[in-house]
């Protein structure tokens, strides 16, 4: 019975000092969550945190998603602004995830479709288990010929790095 006791106590304390998913993004202001690098100015990675980010200037992107139950609305920087604050000169971003997830996202898809580097939905910052702290977000309402598996495959979550190419 001391087993019990003791595994249900370590859950309590473990619930206590976790934070909420809802709060799992209020990182430390210097917690870089992004690197990009590659084909950029100064071909040196760059770093960003979320004030980073955040400072590029937001946007909102109301839009349903096969990954959510409702319509979202997502806030973050444009995807082509981004690109433009590094001095992006390539053709292509690999993006990778945090669980090593890969892949190859044309740069012209950010300025056709107005894709957006997410770290909100719904007005609160995502955490690893909501897809964040930056999901890629096409907007699929606005495009509905967009609404397939490789655009799918495009909207990388929990993504940790872009490599221009």
């Amino acid at each position: 019975m001391r087993f019990r006791e003791l595994i249900l106590g370590l859950a309590a304390v473990l619930l206590a000092v976790l934070p909420h998913p809802a709060q799992a993004s209020k990182l430390p202001a210097e917690t870089v969550v992004l690197t990009v690098d590659g084909a950029i100015d100064g071909d040196a990675p760059r770093d960003f945190t979320i004030a980073d980010l955040e400072a590029l200037g937001l946007v909102e992107l109301r839009t349903t998603t096969p990954w959510h139950d409702n319509e979202m609305l997502f806030e973050g920087v444009p995807m082509a602004r981004l690109m433009e604050a590094v001095g992006a000169r390539g053709d292509t971003v690999v993006g990778a995830a945090l669980n090593n997830y890969l892949i190859d996202i044309p740069i012209a898809d950010f300025e056709t479709f107005g894709v957006l580097l997410a770290f909100k939905a719904n007005g609160e910052y995502m955490g690893v288990r909501d897809k964040g702290p930056l999901f890629v977000i096409y907007p699929f309402d606005r495009f509905p010929d967009i609404r397939n598996e490789l655009y799918y495959s495009r909207s990388i979550w929990q993504l940790r790095r872009l490599t221009v190419k």
